[in-house]
């Protein structure tokens, strides 16, 4: 909202002195007087007629009640016009948690962050009880470290250590990376050296940032796929304390581990337990799959609504051994997080017997989902959601060739399997 110009008694007598000559303003009809809104209060001094006029005014902004869990269950959410920003959208979705891009995912190079942006984005994390511990950054989409091409990688190299020293700059402790592919011009463990290469040569330029590696869904010559992958990184980074895991739900199970089952789940944990080390897990990804257990295809759901379907995220909420990291949503939010995704936050946290059990917890959780508590009922609330969204996103893109352009591109993006030169 534009700002006004608080009126005072000295301001109106010079406004007199110096307009004498000038020829008497229009008045307004009362049509005119209608559409304007005084801006000030009772308390400020001022008459109602001598307050500022102003043709609009902002709406104060809402914040989705945040429940306390030891589960930090947040989304990806939006930096656009500053990182501040990402704090803010983060707590307006009642998250405990978040993730955000530093900059352009698609672009090599991006402009630097400003002092006003680092200081702003301390300010709303101090403000909003934000610690750096629940913030899980997302590197560019193009960086591929296992690049057997030494300029290619180069060029990869340099934006991934821009991302860890804006991670630096903000205070932040984590940053969430694709290993890379070998772009079928090297081996699996050629690739993955390079990766270690760069994460230890990473490391010896910044302070103290963590570099978490993802895994990934397995396709094509994507390192990443197998948990093994993830050993082999980690196995050749020097410094072990600044490095770590992100498992995605949706990657894990197209990837060929079952979780759908609490048998299942632990059996996955216990895998990963003896093939990486539970110590390595700094974050996860919570996602469903639209697609069956193996495809190899990243294909993000909405929690609940695919392959993987609330029971396995139930098992996923009542496991200590994933509290007090990072749980990022990456699901569909249409552009619309708060219908979607603080919906798809209070659900996941319905999930989990602990948090729930706080009369204030309750209270907060049923101001979002109301009375669902069933599986089914959980995942009626997150249909709802979704299909109020899309609407709204049908009608804001309208429908034809260009609706159908956006869609394949959101599908391209969503799925982030492709290869990484």
């Amino acid at each position: 909202m534009p700002q006004t110009r608080r009126i005072t008694r000295s301001s109106v007598t010079n406004a007199a002195e110096t307009s004498q000559d000038e020829p008497p303003k229009k008045l307004r009809t009362p049509r005119a007087r209608a559409s304007t809104q005084e801006k000030g209060t009772e308390g400020d001094g001022l008459p109602p007629s001598r307050r500022a006029k102003v043709k609009h005014v902002s709406k104060p902004e809402t914040f989705i009640p945040r429940v306390k869990s030891l589960w930090k269950v947040g989304a990806h959410v939006s930096a656009s016009g500053g990182v501040e920003n990402a704090v803010t959208n983060a707590a307006k979705i009642g998250a405990n948690a978040f993730a955000l891009f530093l900059k352009s995912q698609r672009k090599w190079t991006s402009p630097a962050l400003t002092e006003e942006s680092i200081k702003l984005f301390k300010e709303r994390m101090k403000e909003h009880e934000y610690s750096a511990e629940v913030v899980l950054p997302h590197g560019s989409y193009l960086i591929n470290l296992g690049n057997p091409d030494q300029d290619k990688r180069e060029k990869a190299f340099e934006c991934f250590l821009d991302d860890l020293k804006r991670c630096e700059l903000l205070g932040l402790k984590y940053y969430n990376f694709h290993p890379g592919s070998t772009v079928g011009n090297a081996t699996k463990e050629e690739s993955i050296s390079l990766i270690a290469q760069c994460i230890n040569r990473a490391h010896r330029e910044t302070k103290y940032v963590v570099t978490v590696v993802e895994n990934m869904a397995g396709a094509g010559n994507a390192i990443g796929g197998d948990f093994m992958d993830l050993h082999g990184i980690i196995n050749e980074v020097e410094d072990k304390s600044r490095v770590g895991v992100c498992l995605d739900t949706c990657h894990t199970f197209a990837s060929g581990y079952d979780l759908r089952t609490e048998t299942a789940w632990n059996e996955m944990m216990t895998k990963f337990d003896e093939q990486v080390g539970l110590s390595y897990l700094r974050g996860m990804h919570l996602n469903d799959s639209k697609t069956e257990l193996g495809s190899k295809k990243d294909r993000h759901e909405n929690i609940g609504l695919g392959f993987l379907a609330l029971g396995t995220f139930r098992h996923l909420m009542n496991d200590p051994r994933v509290q007090n990291i990072p749980m990022i949503l990456e699901t569909p939010s249409f552009e619309l997080p708060v219908d979607v995704w603080a919906k798809e936050i209070a659900v996941l946290q319905q999930l989990s017997a602990t948090t729930t059990k706080s009369k204030d917890n309750g209270e907060a959780l049923r101001s979002v989902i109301g009375e669902a508590r069933t599986d089914e009922a959980l995942t009626d609330v997150v249909k709802a959601a979704v299909r109020i969204a899309e609407g709204a996103k049908g009608k804001k893109e309208g429908t034809g060739k260009t609706q159908r352009s956006r869609k394949r591109k959101r599908d391209e993006e969503d799925g982030e399997d492709e290869e990484n030169e």
